[in-house]
């Protein structure tokens, strides 16, 4: 964590914001390790006397997390996981864990993500079968770079990226706006590879082949504006910053990923500033197991006046009036769809096409 984003965005104890909706700041307490003018391991504290929870600092990350509890009894293998193993071993414990496992499955998205966010970064990384060389443009990229003509008009301030997954979004946004930029996530896993690339300038990952069989690759990614950024791992749901804090914000394909997609947009309605912009993407890929189906936008009851499309549900949510559930605190900029493409082993690759949207909070 680094001490300057620390002090700029002062965070607050989430518990206390949603039991007693009042905003108590966040303490650094007892000894902590730091490392070229880094946080690496410490403790934060509610400065409540009521409260006094605490939230750990692991390898740079701080978890701000209402429940806790659940999420580290339900992330412990993300969270002591280790990086000292040869691939050989590594390539043991999987073969040992087999499909499915909570070790497969973290080292799944470590290879999908970072892959979709640094692969023009890997020399050794190959064109797709599918794709002409240099003909795969970085998805994260292609976004932020949507937002140069709104950024420019926007007064100076921090910016959130909401579900920055592996970080490539982040860096992005600082290059774009040249102001401070804090992603957050729930995947300790990928936060720690995009911490990886903020403090050392590489990363390395396991590419999936097929099956289990993953190969380790390495890739290098110096952003200029690296010390702009920083990463939390943080809730969008229940955010430990006050109201009205944020200069911007992006949230790249998360609205189908997330147990409440219009709670999500209610909560950077809450976080944005009169007059600030914010961007979102997705691809509408629903999956009940993670948003319950009558959460979704869309996708469901094809019987209505939008015959279960998506697109034209996040359009009324974000016109005041338009449906019951609308948000009075939006107005929609302009609006596209990009290509977004995932690998998923040599043989598997998912192309999307995602809505982009922009938006601005309304002065009110």
């Amino acid at each position: 964590m680094k001490p300057g984003h620390f002090e700029m965005l002062r965070p607050l104890c989430p518990v206390c914001r949603q039991t007693s909706h009042a905003d108590w700041p966040l303490t650094l307490a007892g000894q902590v390790e730091e490392s070229a003018g880094d946080i690496r391991q410490g403790i934060l504290h509610c400065s409540n006397s009521d409260c006094r929870r605490e939230y750990p600092i692991i390898d740079g990350i701080p978890l701000i997390l209402a429940d806790l509890r659940s999420y580290v009894s339900g992330h412990l293998l993300e969270l002591l996981r280790r990086n000292d193993l040869t691939p050989a071993l590594e390539s043991l414990l999987g073969d040992c864990c087999g499909p499915a496992s909570a070790f497969d499955q973290h080292r799944q998205l470590l290879s999908c993500y970072a892959w979709s966010h640094y692969h023009d970064c890997d020399p050794a990384e190959k064109p797709l079968r599918s794709q002409s060389p240099g003909n795969l443009p970085v998805f994260t990229r292609q976004v932020v770079t949507g937002l140069k003509s709104v950024a420019a008009d926007t007064p100076p301030g921090p910016w959130l990226d909401v579900g920055c997954a592996v970080g490539r979004g982040s860096f992005e946004l600082a290059e774009l706006t040249g102001q401070p930029v804090l992603g957050i996530d729930l995947n300790f896993g990928m936060l720690r590879l995009a911490r990886e690339v903020l403090q050392t300038g590489q990363g390395r990952y396991p590419r999936r082949r097929v099956g289990v069989v993953y190969d380790t690759r390495a890739f290098a990614f110096d952003s200029p504006a690296r010390e702009l950024v920083d990463f939390w791992a943080c809730d969008v749901l229940a955010l430990p910053f006050r109201n009205a804090s944020w200069a911007g914000a992006i949230s790249l394909n998360v609205l189908d990923s997330i147990s409440s997609p219009r709670g999500l947009l209610q909560s950077l309605a809450n976080a944005l500033r009169p007059g600030a912009p914010g961007l979102l993407s997705c691809p509408y890929d629903w999956s009940s197991s993670v948003t319950p189906l009558e959460s979704w936008l869309g996708g469901h009851s094809q019987r209505s006046e939008e015959r279960g499309s998506s697109e034209p549900v996040l359009r009324m949510l974000l016109t005041p009036g338009a449906h019951p559930g609308s948000l009075s605190e939006f107005e929609i900029l302009h609006e596209t769809e990009l290509p977004w493409v995932l690998r998923w082993h040599d043989r598997s690759v998912v192309h999307y096409e995602t809505q982009v949207v922009v938006v601005r909070r309304v002065r009110c």
